[in-house]
């Protein structure tokens, strides 16, 4: 059973919180060390309040979700975690998760609360409402960019809101799109499928990611310093690639999943956080000389 709870958290999808760490990167204050860990603290909330919000919405879906040919497999749908035992879990992890939240300060605590409502709105009304769950689910990596961004009392950087917010539609939609193609609209699994038509999908698609590839190449020339646009091949493959997962074999049902068993869309990330880490750090230290020097 002890492995069964450790799983029902679902420690895979943590890599979602790994955008706390945004603001600390992209203002340059990662060799700062209190930054550092006030930006860790607030990871660890953020991955116990995530883990209380999946424990909730699989004990909700436990009957949908065995009807599913990977999901029945879950702890609570498989009958491995038993129910009480579930909701135990998930009211120490959101009370342990609050704790550290408040420790970090009212506004971080405010941040997290309501990123603890949009799970549970998410969860108990909008994730049957088409296009409003996906930009309910979407909501969620916001928060997490911003929470960043307060637990090291920085501002929240317009860029940072844009590039995050369509970055999550592009996922979300895909998302759906994953689900569409694997089980169908009559799965049986996830009520409002029946809503959504692959031409539809792919219609959002375009939308968002085209929004996304704007948004981000915009921040490279008129952001802090033009030689972030060093970083663009990297988000244009990774979003190509994860477009071709979808598609072609089937992936992007699970974020994490995708990313994690796709080698070459693992290291584009890798590379691209390299990149951008390198470029940030040379420009806080004025290591790097004007792309169009000043006439």
């Amino acid at each position: 059973m002890a492995l069964a709870a450790i799983k029902q958290l679902r420690p895979k999808q943590w890599t979602k919180n790994a955008l706390l760490f945004a603001a600390l990167i992209f203002s340059g204050q990662v060799l700062v060390a209190d930054s550092v860990f006030r930006a860790f603290a607030g990871f660890t909330a953020f991955c116990l309040l995530s883990s209380a919000g999946y424990v909730l919405n699989d004990w909700l879906d436990r009957d949908a979700d065995r009807k599913h040919p990977k999901k029945r497999h879950r702890p609570i749908a498989s009958g491995a975690l038993p129910g009480p035992v579930a909701l135990a879990e998930m009211t120490l992890a959101t009370l342990v998760g609050v704790a550290i939240a408040l420790w970090l300060g009212l506004p971080f605590l405010l941040v997290a609360l309501v990123y603890l409502a949009t799970t549970l709105a998410y969860s108990f009304w909008f994730k049957h409402k088409v296009i409003l769950d996906v930009m309910f689910l979407s909501s969620g990596f916001v928060w997490r960019a911003i929470a960043g961004a307060v637990a090291i009392e920085v501002r929240v950087s317009p860029w940072l809101f844009l590039c995050t917010a369509f970055l999550a539609l592009f996922l979300g939609f895909n998302k759906r799109r994953a689900e569409l193609l694997q089980i169908g609209a009559e799965g049986g699994t996830r009520r409002n499928l029946a809503d959504y038509s692959p031409k539809m999908l792919e219609q959002y698609q375009s939308i968002v990611t085209a929004g996304t590839v704007l948004c981000y190449a915009l921040y490279t020339v008129l952001g802090e310093t033009e030689w972030m646009v060093l970083t663009i091949p990297f988000v244009l493959y990774g979003i190509f690639r994860y477009i071709y997962l979808v598609d072609r074999h089937g992936e992007g049902g699970a974020p994490d999943e995708t990313l994690l068993s796709d080698r070459p869309l693992l290291y584009t990330v890798l590379a691209y956080g390299a990149v951008a880490l390198g470029v940030i750090v040379a420009h806080e230290y004025d290591l790097l000389p004007l792309m169009i020097p000043a006439r």
